[in-house]
C-alpha cells in the first residue's frame, strides 16, 4: 500500500537537490547556511519518522536558527540554466503557446480524480493507497505526471527544473515552509489545551446567547486567531475546540460539517489580512517589487471584511436546525 512516506520521500529528495545545488553555487554568499537549511528540512522528510521526537526537534531548532540569524542568502541560476530561460522566452514559449498551461492543470485534475478513485482502489483484497491520505498522494503523482509532460513539451532536462526550484525557494526564504510549521504549531497548541482556556474565557466573558452569536464568535474567532497565527490550519483545531464544537454544535445544535466548513473559510479570510502569512501577503510583493510591502494586504482587506459578514450570515441559516 502506498502512503504518506511516498509524499514525503519526494519532497526529501526535492530539497535534497536544493540543497545540492545550493552548495554548489558561488554566487551565493551564504551558501554553506542556506546549504544546511534545506539540507536539515530534506532531513526531516527523509527521516523524521525514524529518528525521535527529540531529533526532530533539533531539526526545527537548528533550521530556526538559520532563519532567525539571517542565513539564507541568494544565488543565481547557472550559464546553462539562464541560457535555458532566455530560448524560452526568445522562442520556445511562443511556439508552445497555450499547451503551457497542460502541465499545471494536471496536478489539480490528479489529485480531483484520485481523490474520487484512488480511495476505494483496491489490488488483492489491499487498498492500492492509504485511503486516508489519498488525495496527497494522488496530488504527489500529479506532480510526477506533469513533470513528465513538461520536460518534453519545453525540451529541456530534469536539472532545469530543479535549478528554477531552487531559484524560487531562494527568493521566498524560510516563508516557503511557513504554512507546515504553524499547521504543526496549531497542532501543539491544541494538544496543550489552547482551545479548552479560550473556550472557558469566551463563555466567562463573551456569552453567547443565540445562533447568530455563536456563528458570529466562532467566525471572528477563526479570523482573528488566523490573524495572529498566519496559518487557518493552525486556528481550526484551536477554536473548534475552544468555540466551534462546544458552543456552535452542542449548545445549538449546528451542523458540524457545515459549521467546520464555513468556519475554515472563515479562517481563510482572516489569512487575506495578517502578514504573518508572509507566503501569501509579503512575498507576492517582494516578487514583485512593490514599493509597499503590506500593499497586497490592503488591497485583500475590504473583500475578506466582506467574506467574512457572509460566511457568518450562511453559518446562522445552513447550520442551525430550522
Amino acid at each position: 500500500m502506498i502512503t504518506l512516506s511516498f509524499v514525503y520521500l519526494l519532497g526529501g529528495a526535492l530539497f535534497t537537490a536544493v540543497a545540492i545545488l545550493s552548495g554548489l553555487d558561488p554566487s551565493n554568499p551564504k551558501r554553506a547556511r542556506t546549504t544546511a537549511f534545506w539540507g536539515l528540512m530534506a532531513l526531516s522528510l527523509l527521516l523524521g519518522d525514524r529518528i525521535s521526537d527529540f531529533g526532530n526537534g533539533l531539526i526545527v531548532l537548528g533550521m530556526a536558527v538559520i532563519a532567525g540569524t539571517g542565513g539564507l542568502g541568494k544565488g543565481s541560476l547557472t550559464p546553462e540554466a539562464e541560457a535555458e530561460r532566455q530560448a524560452f522566452r526568445q522562442d520556445r514559449g511562443a511556439r508552445i503557446g497555450n499547451w503551457l498551461l497542460a502541465p499545471a492543470l494536471i496536478v489539480p485534475t490528479t489529485a480531483l480524480t484520485g481523490t474520487l478513485l484512488l480511495k476505494d482502489l483496491m489490488v488483492g483484497g489491499v487498498h492500492l493507497v492509504d485511503p486516508k491520505q489519498a488525495t496527497l498522494i494522488a496530488m504527489a503523482f500529479g506532480v510526477l505526471l506533469a513533470l513528465a509532460v513538461a520536460l518534453p513539451l519545453i525540451r529541456t532536462t530534469p536539472l532545469v527544473p530543479l535549478q528554477e526550484a531552487r531559484r524560487l525557494l531562494d527568493t521566498v526564504g524560510w516563508s516557503a515552509i511557513l504554512p507546515q510549521a504553524l499547521a504543526a504549531l496549531g497542532a501543539v497548541f491544541a494538544l496543550a489545551g489552547v482551545g479548552k482556556v479560550i473556550g472557558d474565557l469566551t463563555a466567562t466573558y463573551i456569552p453567547a446567547h443565540s445562533p447568530l452569536a455563536a456563528a458570529a464568535l466562532y467566525c471572528c474567532g477563526m479570523a482573528g486567531f488566523t490573524i495572529l497565527m498566519g496559518n487557518a490550519f493552525a486556528a481550526f483545531p484551536i477554536m473548534t475546540a475552544g468555540i466551534g464544537l462546544p458552543l456552535v454544535v452542542m449548545q445549538f445544535g449546528g451542523n458540524p460539517a457545515v459549521v467546520c466548513a464555513i468556519g475554515m473559510l472563515s479562517g481563510f479570510c482572516g489569512t487575506l489580512m495578517t502578514p504573518m502569512a508572509a507566503n501569501f501577503n509579503l512575498v507576492p510583493a517582494a516578487l514583485l517589487e512593490l514599493p509597499d510591502r503590506y500593499s497586497v494586504i490592503k488591497v485583500q482587506a475590504p473583500t475578506a471584511l466582506i467574506l467574512l459578514a457572509a460566511n457568518i450570515v450562511l453559518m446562522t441559516l445552513f447550520a442551525f436546525k430550522v
